[in-house]
């Protein structure tokens, strides 16, 4: 007797977010606040997605260049759309912006998220290996 298993969708509604997802706000966390838990996240996942409305993009974009431009990501994918908000204040319906950037782990991210102080240990450690097979 054969039996089906059904696979359930993947959720990624505002109740079930992605792991790997940061919701970018200009208004509650400092820039560096976003940089650090985005690294974080990219060694948990090997990659992180980074979104934002409005004026958070410039935020969301200024994140992934400082990751890119340290060598720490890579941009896999970028989409841009606008989606319809409810204006509380005056009830009618108005049309945001939106960002959402893709970031993987390169190859040098754990070379470089490693603080230079484990690394001079490691090197250290290495050479120490050498020189006790000789």
């Amino acid at each position: 007797m054969a039996t089906e298993t059904a696979i359930a969708p993947i959720i990624t509604s505002p109740e079930h977010p992605k792991k790997n997802r940061i919701q970018v706000s200009n208004t509650k966390k400092p820039l560096f606040f976003y940089v650090n838990l985005a690294k974080r996240y990219i060694q948990q996942h090997d990659e992180v997605e980074l979104s934002a409305l409005g004026m958070a993009i410039t935020t969301v974009v200024t994140v992934a260049e400082i990751l890119k431009n340290n060598g720490l990501a890579i941009e896999k994918k970028v989409v841009t759309s606008t989606i319809g908000m409810k204006d509380e204040t005056r009830g009618r319906l108005i049309q945001k912006a939106r960002i959402e950037i893709v970031l993987g782990k390169t190859e040098k991210y754990a070379l470089m998220a490693t603080p230079p102080s484990a690394q001079a240990r490691e090197k250290e450690a290495t050479v120490n290996k050498e020189e006790n097979k000789q």
